[in-house]
């Protein structure tokens, strides 16, 4: 008897996951495939084109699954929902040659390539083994990368000059660390002695790779793209924010709802930097003042330690009240990040099989003494309750989902949107009484109001409005940009000069922290009204943490459902 059995949505999805990680072995090794260890995925055009073919090939059997008996359930129905809204964002990407211009401080397909081996399995003379074989792949892999830039070039589709020029410069960085040696030779002196020769000659063979990749980015990529506008324009934008946030977004209502945000978080800060520093002229000089003169850790291996505490005791304090978290789910690392990356701490998830825990990362940028002030709430943000507490569950209720649910299929601004909700969450429970925490945590809200302003702003040239205290009636420039987020953030130049890079390398993303926080509040306040006094915060958490991934407007509608 033949089987007539017809793939549902789920099944789709998950067979989508095996044929992109034979594709993309990088994708392979953050969900723990051991396979994946010994190899780079092809950068060039052509395997641009190889994942765009399995994407509509994807698309063409969800056609067939959505109409299979059963697809219909929730389960099958919100992942049809979401794959089908991921696979059409990332080919409306692909097919306006964005793969062509991928240049910046964070990212690319450069980044991705040297950030995998922070992750790559390391404990055993095998796992090196892998690990030197996949050094060897590097300089193919760059090499493909640069043959999709000069297509890039050909074409006309050019990068933006100032985070080609930072790129430029990370690159001189991996190539030397200051020692006479590069990143990858750093990273492979933790390797066996038995393999010692093999890992050297492979770390200096992906050494030189660098070294080759920058001197093409200097001398011909550089040059072919002067003149080039830093900024994205409508169309482009609302492509890329359609990518990052899941759904078609009214710019111009967003770039509203900044301005609003804007407004009602410096009232805030006013009122807790008084109880810091009385007649401090602005919160940014009661934080200038905690710089110096509050609480502070101090060394690199100190402030690890101190992130680490701080994730322990929330998952101490919130497991059993807020949240019913697996064993599994209450272990997290806290990591230095490797240097030579963009400013902003992130978050790696665990492998599917969490033999990887989850990782914070913080970059130190060369420093050693770090004020608290704007670490607590964003431990909050990249450790508990935020990213590792949503990531972590999805790994852990993989199996009631799908493998593309519970990974791949993630929407940057739902898990940047939970992240921001964590933090305010804290401070509704009460976590952020002390007066530098809550003005660090204001200054962190603060920060990705202004994001929405100056991202959306700069790349579409509107109109600052005529209530701004900034340059009202002007046009947003990216200088402009970076002089308004440098006066209404706490961060150093060098953070406030990376994140602009950064606005300006992936346009659309940075809004999605503050769009996705305004989804998650407004579908917990729509379940609340729902249940009425019956609402369970701690039962609709788990609910919420256990759908797996969602645009913002499906998010919405699902969350005020539970």
């Amino acid at each position: 008897m033949s089987d007539t059995h017809s793939p549902l949505p789920r099944e789709v999805a998950d067979a989508y996951v095996d044929e992109l990680i034979a594709l993309d072995p990088i994708t392979g090794t953050y969900l723990g495939v051991k396979e994946s260890s010994s190899r780079l995925p092809d950068l060039s055009p052509a395997g641009q084109k190889a994942v765009a073919e399995l994407q509509r090939a994807t698309l063409a059997r969800l056609d067939e699954a959505e109409r299979a008996p059963g697809a219909d359930s929730d389960s099958e129905r919100r992942c049809g929902r979401l794959l089908r809204e991921r696979l059409t964002a990332e080919l409306a990407v692909h097919e306006a040659d964005e793969g062509l211009r991928s240049v910046g401080n964070m990212a690319t397909p450069a980044h991705s390539v040297r950030e995998v081996f922070t992750v790559t399995p390391s404990g055993t003379d095998e796992d090196w083994a892998a690990i030197a074989e996949r050094l060897r792949a590097v300089p193919t892999a760059y090499a493909g990368y640069r043959e999709s830039l000069a297509l890039g070039l050909e074409r006309k589709l050019y990068a933006a000059p100032r985070p080609t020029a930072t790129f430029v410069e990370q690159l001189t960085e991996w190539s030397d660390t200051g020692e006479g040696r590069g990143w990858f030779e750093d990273f492979v002196s933790a390797g066996p002695q038995a393999l010692r020769a093999e890992l050297d000659e492979a770390a200096r063979g992906a050494t030189a790779a660098v070294v080759e990749l920058r001197d093409w980015m200097r001398d011909v990529y550089t040059p072919a793209i002067e003149g080039t506008p830093n900024t994205a324009g409508r169309e482009r934008y609302a492509r890329w924010a359609r990518y990052f946030n899941g759904t078609d977004l009214d710019l111009d209502e967003a770039y509203a709802y900044g301005w609003a945000e804007y407004h009602r978080l410096l009232g805030e800060m006013r009122k807790e930097a008084e109880r810091i520093l009385p007649g401090a002229a602005t919160p940014w000089v009661a934080l200038a003042h905690l710089d110096e003169h509050g609480k502070h850790i101090e060394g690199v291996d100190e402030v690890r330690d101190w992130l680490q505490g701080l994730m322990d005791e929330a998952i101490e304090k919130l497991d059993g009240t807020h949240f019913e978290l697996a064993e599994r789910v209450r272990k997290v690392e806290s990591c230095i990040a490797p240097p030579g990356g963009a400013a902003a701490p992130y978050y790696t998830p665990p492998t599917e099989d969490f033999s990887r825990p989850g990782r914070t990362w913080l970059p130190t940028m060369g420093l050693t003494r770090f004020p608290v002030y704007d670490l607590v709430s964003t431990w909050y943000h990249e450790g508990v309750p935020g990213h590792h507490l949503q990531l972590a569950q999805w790994a852990h209720v993989a199996g009631n989902l799908s493998r593309y649910q519970a990974t791949i299929g993630m929407v940057s601004a739902n898990a940047e949107g939970w992240a921001l909700y964590a933090e305010r969450l804290m401070d509704e429970l009460g976590f952020l009484t002390d007066p530098e925490h809550r003005l660090g945590y204001l200054d962190a809200q603060m920060m990705r109001a202004a994001r929405v302003i100056v991202d959306i702003g700069m790349h579409l040239e509107l109109e600052i409005p005529a209530d701004s205290p900034f340059h009202p009636g002007e046009r947003w420039t990216p200088e402009l940009a970076q002089e308004f987020f440098g006066s209404h953030s706490s961060r150093p130049a060098d953070f406030v000069e990376s994140e602009l890079t950064r606005y300006l390398t992936i346009p659309g993303q940075a809004i999605g922290y503050k769009l996705g926080e305004r989804a998650w509040l407004l579908g917990r306040e729509k379940a609340r009204e729902r249940h009425g006094d019956a609402f369970d915060l701690k039962a609709w958490h788990m609910a919420a943490l256990s759908q797996g991934s969602l645009g913002l407007d499906d998010l919405v509608d699902e969350l005020s459902a539970l």
